[in-house]
């Protein structure tokens, strides 16, 4: 007998990291919350963060205690500058890091710009029952983030498995305690 699995849409926060911008010039994260939307998945909340380690910090914690939100998705801050400083501001939040996201992630960006891919630092992990993922700023990057990892570990019905399948079990270890 087959099972067929239906769309889970999921609360997704996006959270664009930059010093230089604002609503009209947000491309990275107007991608984001156009594909997440087209796929199905609800958009929970966008907002434009400086780059400061403790404001990007005070937004995921935030965004961490609120039940509703599923999963969060940073773009901007990942590069080697003094400014980019969101992976130091999110890493030590992680529960667990998922690194074959970033692994996979740069195999694909491999493809399309070459060995400028090594200065980005895109990551992901899981904090407190939810999926962060970290991504570039450039609107190419997140677009293939989302296309060739996202859309399909965000969706239920991917086989052979995905991160939603697994979400319930994502704060087993709070449970032993």
């Amino acid at each position: 007998m087959t099972i067929i699995r239906k769309f889970i849409p999921l609360n997704i926060a996006v959270i664009t990291v930059s010093d230089t911008r604002n609503e009209s010039n947000d491309k990275s994260g107007n991608t984001l919350c156009s594909r997440l939307t087209k796929s199905g998945h609800n958009l929970y909340k966008k907002i434009i963060i400086k780059d400061d380690i403790q404001a990007i910090r005070n937004a995921v914690n935030k965004w961490l205690s609120i039940k509703k939100i599923d999963v969060i998705i940073t773009t901007g801050g990942t590069g080697l500058t003094g400014n980019d400083v969101t992976p130091e501001a999110i890493q030590p939040l992680f529960d667990k890091e998922i690194p074959g996201f970033s692994i996979i992630f740069h195999q694909i960006s491999y493809k399309k710009i070459e060995t400028s891919t090594v200065q980005s630092r895109a990551l992901a992990g899981v904090a407190r029952g939810k999926y962060i993922f970290v991504l570039p700023g450039s609107p190419g990057a997140c677009i293939d983030a989302w296309e060739s990892i996202l859309e399909k570990q965000l969706d239920y019905r991917h086989l052979p498995c995905n991160f939603v399948e697994i979400m319930p079990r994502l704060e087993e270890n709070l449970k032993r305690k």
